[in-house]
């Protein structure tokens, strides 16, 4: 055969083990031991590094939800004092010395600032460590908070 089609039944003749690729064998049975041995390790390891990101990623979804709800427990609480200081002391406490006041709402604006900045850098990081994955539906809020963190001096 000198010609078109027996070219691949010719080279098997002659080379031995090697032939053609339609479901023939390419190589000893170690090789192709060693092969699909390779591939199994490979596939485990491509699902065992899927269950650990999978892991991280429900991890950060639960700290998500906490940090929101502690961002709706400190906004209550920043309107509630915000009333507070609006409306003054109640009928039944004394107006206390404009001063004293003054200074109380500046040490109270400082502590409320400090935590705001603490978020805001918690906030970050796990948006960086979680990727697209950590992004929520308050995305555009946090967006705004961190452009207008940034903003200030």
């Amino acid at each position: 055969g000198s010609g078109g089609g027996g070219g691949a039944a010719e080279a098997a003749e002659a080379g031995g083990g090697q032939q053609g690729w339609r479901g023939e064998s390419r190589g000893s049975p170690q090789q192709l031991a060693e092969r699909y041995a390779d591939l199994a390790a490979s596939h485990s390891e491509a699902l065992r590094q899927r269950e650990e990101r999978e892991w991280h990623n429900a991890r950060l979804r639960q700290e998500n939800a906490r940090l929101r709800l502690e961002n709706r427990r400190l906004r209550r609480e920043n309107r509630c004092l915000f009333r507070q200081a609006l409306l003054g002391p109640g009928p039944d406490k004394p107006p206390a010395d404009p001063g004293e006041e003054a200074e109380a709402l500046r040490a109270q604006l400082g502590r409320l600032q400090e935590k705001h900045r603490r978020a805001l850098r918690h906030l970050r990081r796990c948006r960086a460590a979680g990727g697209p994955e950590a992004s929520g539906a308050e995305d555009g809020d946090l967006d705004e908070l961190l452009l207008e963190e940034d903003e200030q001096p």
